[in-house]
């Protein structure tokens, strides 16, 4: 049985998009079986993998709305044991078309329950907003990773997203758990990163992965070559850091 992860974080620009796709691809090189699924209308985890997004005609979007069976959408093995389910925004449609289905709140659970045993994690790249999409993911998610900059600003918002988790827990996945926060675009050279780092410690009783995500030039640059970062540049500082994440992750689950 995998494990179903959705990275979510209210806020746009926290790495969101550059945690799903780079962890996944370092689950994947560390020979678990990954699909990586695009749930943000933007389609920036899509794009950022190579795939033309505006010309796909098989999406998520067609998955939710049922015009389709998942497993029509997947892009297997993008790379190796990497696979993709893509968004593009079409997908923007869904957050109101999702108001009108019933049971509106357990639809990727659902999809996702079909191909469940074909992979050792599934990670959900959410939207950077509380909507319809990310309630979605967490209902069908085992748990939530939850990125966070390194800037002043950093704690704003995390108490709505914890609180949103808490309502979701218990009104629609009892089981549903915080995997974690990663710290992201740290930068040793300021004080600032450390004290937003001490001070999300002091403040939040929540698992913090020993991992801290790095600024990196090569991190930024290899969306632009349609490469996760251990593909790109596997000697640098990033890929070392989601390399090391991935096997935290793995750690969580208390596998080996």
């Amino acid at each position: 049985m995998s494990r179903i992860i959705a990275v979510a974080n209210q806020k746009g620009g926290v790495g969101k998009t550059t945690t799903s796709v780079n962890l996944s691809a370092c689950l994947a090189e560390a020979g678990k079986k990954v699909l990586l699924v695009d749930l943000d209308p933007q389609g920036n985890t899509t794009s950022g993998l190579g795939i033309d997004k505006n010309s796909l005609e098989k999406t998520v979007y067609e998955v939710i709305g049922g015009e389709i069976q998942i497993g029509e959408a997947i892009i297997p093995d993008l790379f190796e044991n990497l696979s993709l389910l893509p968004a593009n925004r079409n997908l923007s449609g869904a957050e109101i078309e999702l108001i009108t289905i019933e049971r509106m709140q357990y639809i990727m659970k659902e999809k996702l329950s079909e191909i469940r045993d074909d992979y050792d994690f599934i990670i959900l790249d959410c939207p950077p907003a509380l909507g319809m999409l990310t309630v979605n993911a967490m209902t069908a998610a085992d748990s939530v990773l939850v990125p966070i900059q390194c800037e002043f600003y950093a704690l704003d918002g995390l108490s709505q997203l914890i609180y949103t988790i808490e309502l979701i827990q218990k009104n629609l996945n009892p089981d549903l758990h915080m995997e974690g926060v990663v710290f992201t675009m740290y930068d040793a050279r300021t004080n600032l990163s450390l004290q937003v780092v001490e001070n999300v410690k002091d403040n939040l009783n929540q698992n913090i992965y020993k991992t801290i995500i790095p600024r990196n030039v090569r991190l930024a640059e290899a969306p632009s070559h349609g490469l996760p970062i251990n593909l790109y540049d596997s000697k640098s500082t990033g890929a070392e850091s989601y390399r090391l994440l991935a096997e935290e992750v793995i750690g969580n689950g208390g596998e080996e």
